[in-house]
């Protein structure tokens, strides 16, 4: 491993980045280290299940990065990562899947709660200049009609949305308690290359690419509004230089879909039939039916998203088609136990 110490010339900004092996987060690295910017990476990563070495490959070789093997809940990993300095730590380190939180919902309160408590105390420490949160809309919970606001009250109904909410609001207190400079966003459902095929878009592309059904929960009328990943981490970078701390910022493109209207265009992209591949299943408990946000505070500060769904779902197919290995060296692994417990049932004949 590379000395995690001053990893370029004086005048540079350092910055942590947690969970940057997982989806979101490797492409927020590579957005940083392929802009030209004067910012050295530290990526401090558990590699669990989701955290894969693959997702950076091309950058682990960059004279402005540097990888570290560690967990956002040991206080002496997180210490060790910060060295003898960050100028800014961006929390992407997360359980982030639903599903997974109704069968084990004590992980999400350790590393979403807990760890992100530990990185505050750090930030407070270290006396770090920026403190990015990377949340999500579901901390909001259903929302019936209209677009919730920043402003609004939480209400998260599942426990992956109870631990981003708590890691959230422990964000806000740090701020008005110790003032640390504190950002969070809020992101809408994100998609594209790289993303654990556990999420809809990626199981059902690759379960369609394999010739084998996707499991539909309920009617799949539950709505959903999609950003591409590019998008997602364009906005964080985005709020992480030009928001003001102490502030919440929504994140969204604006793509409101319907889970079926997602499912019968991937299966058409894939080249397969409605009636042979889709099964409906039985729904998820506590499924949130509808989540809208406004996003025109960060609009304000000159953020837009530019991928537009239909070509960004295209390319994503296209992605997991030409990236076959890739995702086949997941799914054969320590996957598949997770997909018999979640699916075999729902999905038998």
């Amino acid at each position: 491993m590379k000395p995690l110490k001053s990893i370029v010339e004086p005048g540079y900004k350092r910055w942590l980045v947690t969970g940057g092996l997982g989806f979101i987060g490797s492409h927020f690295i590579r957005l940083v280290l392929g802009a030209g910017r004067a910012v050295s990476v530290v990526n401090l990563d558990a590699m669990t299940y989701a955290g894969n070495g693959a997702n950076l490959a091309d950058m682990s070789n960059h004279p402005s990065y540097r990888f570290l093997r560690g967990n956002i809940c040991d206080e002496a990993d997180v210490d060790r990562a910060i060295g003898d300095g960050v100028d800014a730590i961006i929390n992407f380190a997360a359980e982030s899947h639903v599903d997974r939180s109704i069968i084990a919902p004590s992980e999400f309160l350790r590393t979403d709660i807990m760890g992100t408590h530990v990185l505050l105390e750090a930030a407070r420490r270290h006396k770090v200049s920026r403190f990015l949160q990377v949340s999500t809309d579901e901390v909001y919970g259903h929302i019936a009609s209209g677009h919730a606001k920043e402003t609004d009250c939480l209400a998260p109904r599942s426990p992956y949305a109870a631990s981003k909410a708590g890691a959230d609001l422990q964000a806000l207190a740090y701020a008005n308690t110790y003032g640390i400079p504190v950002l969070i966003t809020r992101g809408t459902n994100t998609y594209g290359p790289y993303q654990y095929p556990e999420k809809l878009i990626p199981l059902f592309v690759t379960n369609l690419l394999e010739d084998k059904p996707v499991p539909v929960y309920g009617d799949g009328d539950q709505v959903r509004e999609w950003m591409h990943v590019e998008d997602h981490a364009e906005g964080v970078l985005h709020i992480l230089e030009r928001g003001v701390a102490g502030h919440v910022y929504n994140l969204s493109a604006g793509n409101a879909r319907t889970n079926l209207e997602i499912t019968r265009r991937l299966v058409q992209l894939c080249g397969r039939s409605l009636e042979a591949h889709v099964r409906y299943v039985q729904d998820r408990p506590g499924h949130d039916r509808r989540y809208a946000i406004d996003a025109s505070k960060a609009r304000r500060l000159g953020w837009r998203p530019k991928v537009e769904f239909a070509q960004g779902l295209t390319a994503t197919v296209d992605w997991f088609r030409t990236h076959e290995r890739w995702w086949r060296e997941i799914k054969n692994g320590a996957f598949q136990k997770y997909y018999r417990e979640q699916y075999e049932q729902r999905l038998a004949p």
